[in-house]
């Protein structure tokens, strides 16, 4: 499937989600369901930039680097290169599986099957740490190549003709970077040298200081893994701008699984009336979808007064938005603002779940996100429905940040041990 995206080459931050979305596809319980991705990724953004749902673990930062370092000392040319670091990768997954650590072990189970390669899922990040300093796509780089040797060659010879003051070497990467190990990849370790725990903690406090992410490598004590980021024991240690994003985030967190389980609870339904065989699975989803509303709507409760003032400032909420993506679309600003308003305007579970103006919002939203494919509308669509479509809460990339700060952490010495 990845190949159905290879128009999006301009714009690398653009097919880094297209090509994640393709990823997670398969995994019902995350997919965006009701299109509040735009709004999720601006605050996942704003916490931990760099950071994607598919990476797994820090040293890849590292490893993407010295490969393309290796081929480039090797003068590997453009139309060589893909095929040459595609090798390079599928030789480290079988390296790093005869290590002690394979948890995160990028295609520990495909290997030489492996489509998406790390180079591929790790790109956008060295750009926004500077640890890249090539401006483009990963594709573009590779085309890059030739032209490079080529412009290093005429530089050499300037040198030599007394006017190096003029010119400045050019370099697709940092550097600082610390140096590969000797013979790597082999004996390659997902664990972090100090050295290169501490280069990428430099990197990540030059380039986006201020977020969540540098403060937790910074400032971070080790921490027991917790579900959600704004559960962190040290929050409270944070800057006011970081304090604000997190309650944000939680609060919208929590408003929106309320969307994302009536939706579910409509499917459920639908498959039940749509079914003469009275099947029990069917039912027993109703029943599911409305206990797991009820559980949420007693969390809404234990904040309504938080979620009251929230809503009373929404426009603050907006601003921090817009501030990372102006382009949200009309329409899911409109969504996001018509079902807060709804779950938060009713007394009981029961109100919200049979309210007509809720239930029509979450099927228009639907049938004008996927048309003819919408669930609702769509008896063969519904029947695809795995029983889980969108049900998760939002966490904004924290499993990912979470263990790439800790493998930061370790390398630093402030590991549990």
């Amino acid at each position: 499937m990845v190949s159905t995206f290879a128009w999006l080459d301009h714009s690398e931050s653009d097919r880094r989600k297209a090509l994640d979305v393709v990823d997670l596809f398969r995994e019902q319980d995350t997919r965006d369901e009701l299109g509040i991705g735009t709004v999720r990724d601006a605050l996942a953004d704003s916490l931990f930039p760099g950071i994607s749902t598919i990476q797994t673990r820090a040293k890849y930062l590292l490893f993407i680097p010295w490969i393309y370092q290796a081929l480039e000392a090797g003068r590997t040319k453009s139309s060589d290169v893909a095929r040459l670091a595609r090798r390079h990768e599928i030789d480290l997954i079988y390296q790093l599986l005869k290590s002690d650590d394979t948890d995160g072990v990028i295609g520990k189970d495909a290997k030489a099957g492996l489509q998406r390669l790390p180079s591929s899922v790790y790109w956008a990040g060295l750009g926004v740490f500077g640890i890249r300093r090539f401006q483009g796509s990963l594709d573009q780089y590779h085309r890059s190549l030739d032209g490079f040797y080529l412009g290093r060659r005429q530089i050499h010879a300037s040198a030599e003709d007394g006017v190096v003051e003029l010119f400045k070497p050019q370099t697709n990467w940092h550097e600082g970077l610390p140096p590969a190990p000797d013979g790597f990849p082999e004996e390659a370790s997902l664990q972090l040298r100090e050295e290169e725990a501490e280069y990428l903690h430099q990197q990540i406090m030059t380039n986006v200081p201020g977020t969540l992410i540098a403060f937790l490598i910074d400032q971070g004590k080790w921490w027991d893994a917790v579900s959600f980021p704004w559960h962190h024991p040290q929050i409270g240690e944070c800057t006011s701008q970081v304090k604000a994003q997190l309650h944000h985030a939680e609060l919208f967190s929590l408003v929106m699984l309320g969307a994302a389980l009536l939706y579910n609870l409509m499917l459920a339904e639908k498959r039940a009336s749509n079914r003469n065989d009275g099947a029990d699975s069917s039912e027993g989803l109703v029943g599911h979808y409305r206990n797991a509303l009820g559980d949420w709507y007693g969390e809404i409760e234990d904040k309504r007064r938080t979620l009251d003032r929230w809503v009373e400032s929404r426009s603050d909420f907006w601003k921090v938005i817009h501030h990372v993506n102006p382009r949200i679309p009309i329409p899911t600003v409109h969504f996001i603002n018509t079902w807060t308003d709804l779950a938060l305007a009713t007394d009981e579970i029961d109100t919200l779940i049979g309210a007509r103006a809720a239930r029509d919002l979450i099927h228009h939203r639907e049938r004008r996100l996927k048309r003819t494919l919408a669930r609702l509308g769509n008896p063969r669509a519904l029947e695809m429905w795995s029983g889980a479509a969108g049900t998760q809460q939002l966490t904004y990339r924290w499993q990912q940040a979470q263990t790439i700060v800790q493998d930061i952490l370790r390398g630093l010495g402030r590991g549990q041990g």
